[in-house]
């Protein structure tokens, strides 16, 4: 009896730490470009390190350019980029769809939110309606989720 125990107890112990590595966090570190006169850039960065990341903001490089580098849809710019992790974050993004990207981990480019939305992270006011985050590729994008 006491080797069944033991063995339930190893079998219960993989599933948990499989289920703890399945799901990704975000890393903890992130480079924001953007413009020097834009104060919306830097509360956004304030509340992601509110969350754990350590945020370099680059603020004396031409946005965009890096916005080029990544892959960003025209049209679907904001006023700061992200470089974390293994992808760009383009704009306000709720934090719901950062943390959805850093556990499924898709094969794209990044994820953005067109413009500067009322009440999304970093803008004032209440919220106003849907967001609809997208994700991109080589300058093509595709709904990533609405929050």
């Amino acid at each position: 009896m006491n080797r069944s125990i033991t063995s339930l107890m190893l079998s219960s112990a993989l599933l948990l730490g499989g289920a703890a590595t399945a799901q990704a966090a975000m890393p903890d570190e992130a480079t924001l470009y953007m413009n020097p006169e834009c104060g919306c850039c830097h509360e956004y960065a304030r509340q992601l390190e509110e969350r754990g990341v350590a945020v370099t903001v680059i603020d004396d490089v031409e946005v965009g350019k890096i916005k080029q580098q990544v892959g960003l849809p025209y049209g679907k710019g904001s006023c700061h980029t992200i470089l974390m992790g293994d992808y760009a974050i383009e704009g306000h993004v709720p934090f719901e769809a950062v943390e959805q990207l850093f556990q499924e981990q898709p094969k794209i480019s990044g994820i953005g939110l067109a413009g500067m939305p009322i009440g999304s992270p970093g803008m004032p006011g209440p919220k106003q309606g849907d967001w609809e985050v997208y994700q991109f590729t080589d300058q093509e994008s595709m709904p990533f989720m609405t929050l």
